[in-house]
């Protein structure tokens, strides 16, 4: 009997003495965790107060702060939101847009050369004159030939009413023109000369006199170098008549070969 009183005994000590160890290894476990939750708390709110020091040392400061391209007087001095690199994106915002209108003005001006030249290459023109079964002269003085029927007249250097052309721009031109009479019966005398004029000067000519040929043409082509303003026309020399052109022979033309600067 007094074996199992004392095995009972050793038994109920054994397991009060397992309950104290538990409790107190849970005690000793709630104490650190707790302690680690103020350290922490500690640690964030010494880091709180470390940056505001930084920043209000900053924002104290009476001298130039070391920041480089940034904008430190928009990052410690002035409320929240603004851009720090306002400045910075403003100039190349800026820079750019200049760029563009750099850019702008030459092509545009790229736009008006290839416009000049184009519109200078744009020069021609072609006219004839109108059929007749009659005679033009003879006339007691040298008279323009009125080239009428006008086909061509790009740049609108052909004027008709003076049977001229004036040059728009000063270049190489190419000019011809062709004479054409016809007298009707045989043995009647042809008789035409016509002078390519510039400026009131003879460039070139044909002529025909005779009582062998009762009709006959000449062809004459020529390149002129020619200031701006230049004029251009075919006269017919006094005493002499053009005849008979009854399907339109007769014609003048020219065009732009390429422009020269002023001469």
């Amino acid at each position: 009997m007094y074996n199992y009183m004392y095995m009972y005994n050793m038994a109920l000590y054994h397991k009060q003495g397992h309950c104290v160890i538990t409790l107190r290894m849970k005690t000793a476990v709630i104490a650190a965790v707790g302690l680690l939750g103020v350290l922490c708390q500690c640690l964030r709110t010494e880091a709180v107060i470390t940056w505001d020091v930084v920043r209000q040392s900053a924002a104290n400061w009476t001298g130039s702060l070391p920041c480089g391209e940034w904008d430190c007087e928009c990052e410690f001095r002035k409320p929240k939101g603004c851009c720090c690199v306002a400045k910075p994106l403003f100039e190349l915002e800026e820079a750019t847009f200049m760029r563009m209108v750099g850019l702008w003005d030459k092509l545009t001006k790229l736009t008006q050369d290839i416009d000049d030249c184009m519109g200078g290459r744009n020069i021609a023109f072609t006219a004839f004159m109108l059929p007749t079964s009659g005679c033009f002269g003879p006339f007691t003085r040298n008279v323009s030939i009125p080239y009428q029927n006008i086909t061509l007249n790009q740049g609108y250097g052909y004027n008709a009413a003076l049977g001229a052309f004036t040059a728009p721009h000063a270049g190489l031109y190419s000019f011809s023109y062709t004479v054409y009479s016809n007298v009707g019966p045989a043995n009647e005398r042809i008789y035409y000369k016509v002078q390519l004029m510039k400026d009131g000067l003879v460039v070139a000519s044909s002529w025909e006199d005779n009582r062998e040929d009762s009709e006959d043409s000449a062809t004459q082509t020529v390149l002129l170098h020619l200031k701006q303003g230049n004029q251009v026309y075919v006269e017919l020399v006094s005493g002499r008549s053009l005849c008979g052109d009854t399907l339109g022979y007769n014609f003048f033309s020219g065009f732009l070969v390429y422009q020269l600067a002023e001469m």
